[in-house]
This record gives C-alpha cells, structure tokens and sequence, in this order.
C-alpha cells in the first residue's frame, strides 16, 4: 500500500504564520502535524512507500523536511506547480498526479489530508479495508448540524457500506461525518483516473469521495477516537503545546 498525503495547500486562514511556511510542517507540542501522521503510518507493514504532493511554494521546505527525517519507508515529494492559493489546482488533481507517478504499481493507495491530526492509529483503518476489500472511507459521529454542513456526510446500511454520500448538504441525512481519510482499492483506479472529465469536482478530496460511492461499493470504518482540523489560528493556538 502508498500512503499519499495531501499538502499542497496555502492555509490562507493561517496567515501570517503560514504565508511562507506549509501549515503541516507547523509543531503540535514537540513534533509537526505531518510527523504525527507519518510516524505512525510509516510503522505500518502494509505501508510500503510515502509520496506527499505540495505546491511549488513549499516544496523546497518539504525536501529539506525529507533530508533530514528519518523513516523507514522511502519518500517522494512532488510539486504541482501552483505558487498561490489562486492558481492552486485543487486536492484531487493533486491525486491524480501521485497516481499517474505509480500507474505501473499493483498497490492499493492510503490518502491522508497533512494538516489533521488523529489520536487513534491507521492501523485499524488498513486492518478494516482487508476486510471489507473495497474503497475505504473514514467516519465520525457529528451531532452539530452547522458542522455536518460543513463537511461530507454518509448514510451506511449494517454492513458499514456507503449508501450515500452527500458534501455540505443543508439537511443532512445522517449524523456520519467523513474526514479527509481514505483508501482506495486498485481496482477503482480505472474509475478514478476519468473523473473529473466525467464531472468530479476537484477542490476538496471529499469530492472523489462523493464521485466514487456513486459508481462503486465503497465501505465507511467508525473512527475509535478523535480527529483535529488544525483550520485557522485559533484552533492551533489551543493544540499548539500538545494533544
């Protein structure tokens, strides 16, 4: 299995702390928010290389982040080209550019957001998908509806096979919430590499999420524990000593 992780954003809502420094990179006690997701995946027998897809703004910090880390499992950074928050090309096509780099491989691709941080391992994750052995998502609890607007939302049946999947719907259906979590079957590759020329939207990586549970049986895994959206200042001023 590649683990993706997705950090080629700007953090506008961040700024001045993030204008010239990659929020995934910013400490949480005394590691980074990538490193707390990366030493725990890294670990994972499944998990056999890292590929994080940034911008061409930060991608010189992410190398010098890669030179001096020292995981077991090799990293690749690829820069997609954008230099602002305007000209950024949105999370799925940053995707799609790791997946066309391992288009040769037979392995299945864990995709995680950089700037979320969870108190659980993935283990449970990875675990769940050879179980079910298809496309993965993760989900949450959200008694907040303001909060389930905000975010994707899914309705399961017993077996925790997606229904349906809607993004920000005004009355949600469910009080499933999908974090920026998932794992997708090599088999879904195919449906994957089209979906944007087929109407995918590609700013949020929710929205391949939302295309695919429309054209294939994907499955949802119940977090154990808690996730953190380090989205603005005030967020990271509160876990900036630690979680």
């Amino acid at each position: 299995m590649i683990n993706i992780i997705l950090a080629a954003g700007y953090a506008t809502r961040m700024y001045p702390l993030t204008e010239n420094y990659p929020k995934p990179l910013l400490k949480i006690g005394d590691t980074s928010i990538l490193d707390r997701l990366v030493a725990d995946v890294d670990k994972l027998e499944d998990v056999s290389t890292h590929i994080l897809v940034t911008n061409d703004k930060f991608a010189n910090i992410f190398e010098e982040w890669k030179e001096k880390s020292s995981y077991q499992k090799p990293i690749t950074i690829i820069n997609d080209g954008s230099t602002n928050n305007d000209n950024r090309i949105g999370a799925v096509r940053d995707l799609l550019l790791a997946l066309n780099t391992i288009h040769q491989s037979d392995e299945d691709v864990l995709v995680l957001a950089a700037d979320n941080i969870l108190d659980f391992s993935l283990k449970g994750f990875i675990n769940f998908f050879h179980e079910k052995k298809t496309s993965l998502i993760m989900c949450h609890h959200e008694e907040s509806i303001p909060a389930l607007q905000r975010t994707g939302v899914v309705c399961l049946d017993d077996n925790n096979k997606v229904l349906l999947m809607e993004e920000k719907p005004q009355e949600p259906k469910s009080h499933w919430a999908v974090p920026p979590f998932y794992i997708y079957a090599r088999e879904d590759f195919n449906t994957i590499q089209y979906c944007i020329e087929n109407g995918c939207g590609y700013d949020a990586p929710g929205n391949l999420a939302h295309y695919l549970c429309d054209k294939s049986i994907v499955h949802a895994w119940k977090m154990p524990g808690k996730r953190y959206d380090i989205g603005n200042l005030e967020i990271y001023e509160k876990y900036k000593n630690g979680i």
